[in-house]
């Protein structure tokens, strides 16, 4: 299977939308062919086990997408760059949303235009024109910072300018920042950039500044298909606990043992 993956060098809210009147509208095109929950690999038990483990026991905050309700319409993008004031037009973002195309001979295909801040609007993916008829399947799939129980990005800061809150949350000083970009190389989820206006780390707090004030993120707010949702993993009665513990999830590249905090509902295996 050859894999093209995309290349990352790093408004309005809540839009009142139905599903059905994205599709008419296009934001979901030839690669928003969407797929049956049945279509997507599952986590072994073993590594099911492994992610649902406690994790102290105070407060620690968790993310739970739902890879099936997203339609790619790039709000979670939009509301994430005006509330947190990374510049519209340039091409970085705290959160993306990538669009993946497996077609029939194997081949997938993985793009981001603009980090889909404006949806994926044009059914050309890297350019390519895609028939219908050789599409095994497609469908999108929100990406933001895995706030890593293990985050190797505060592992190589040599200034101390990254570091972790006591419920969980990696944050960057901007007094401290110097700009290295080690963090940057370290992440294996390349979440991070260096912001072009202020030349320091960035990257997503999941709107730290807002769930310490009972709050959702801007992207959570931003759905209007509940594919995101932000809340306590370590709190029984919270949505994300309840997720977690009732679906069969999926965290991204377990492999580097950051051990993240982003969990994934309907994840395909073809995913990166």
């Amino acid at each position: 299977m050859s894999i093209k993956q995309i290349s990352r060098n790093k408004g309005g809210y809540g839009v009142k939308q139905s599903r059905r009147d994205i599709l008419k509208l296009g934001a979901i095109t030839i690669a928003g062919v969407t797929i049956p929950l049945t279509a997507f690999e599952l986590l072994t038990p073993e590594a099911l086990a492994s992610t649902k483990k406690e994790h102290g026991t105070g407060k620690r905050w968790g993310f739970v997408v739902n890879a099936t309700k997203c339609v790619g319409c790039g709000m979670c993008v939009k509301a994430c760059k005006t509330e947190n004031e990374v510049p519209m037009d340039i091409k970085v973002s705290r959160t993306w949303v990538e669009r993946y195309i497996q077609l029939k001979d194997g081949e997938v295909i993985i793009d981001s235009p603009e980090e889909a801040r404006n949806g994926f609007i044009k059914n050309d993916p890297r350019g390519r024109t895609i028939k219908e008829e050789d599409i095994s399947k497609g469908f999108f799939v929100p990406k933001l910072c895995n706030q890593c129980e293990k985050p190797s990005c505060v592992q190589v800061c040599p200034v101390g300018a990254t570091y972790k809150t006591e419920d969980g949350v990696v944050l960057v000083d901007r007094t401290w920042c110097i700009g290295c970009a080690y963090c940057v190389q370290n992440c294996p989820y390349g979440a991070r950039f260096i912001h072009p206006v202020h030349m320091v780390a960035e990257k997503c707090t999941f709107c730290y500044h807002r769930i310490t004030k009972g709050m959702n993120s801007a992207c959570m707010d931003a759905c209007a298909f509940g594919a995101r949702k932000i809340g306590d993993i370590n709190d029984p009665n919270s949505e994300v606990y309840k997720l977690i513990n009732s679906n069969r999830v999926m965290v991204l590249k377990p492999e580097y043992g950051n051990e993240p905090m982003v969990f994934y509902i309907g994840l395909d295996h073809i995913v990166r």
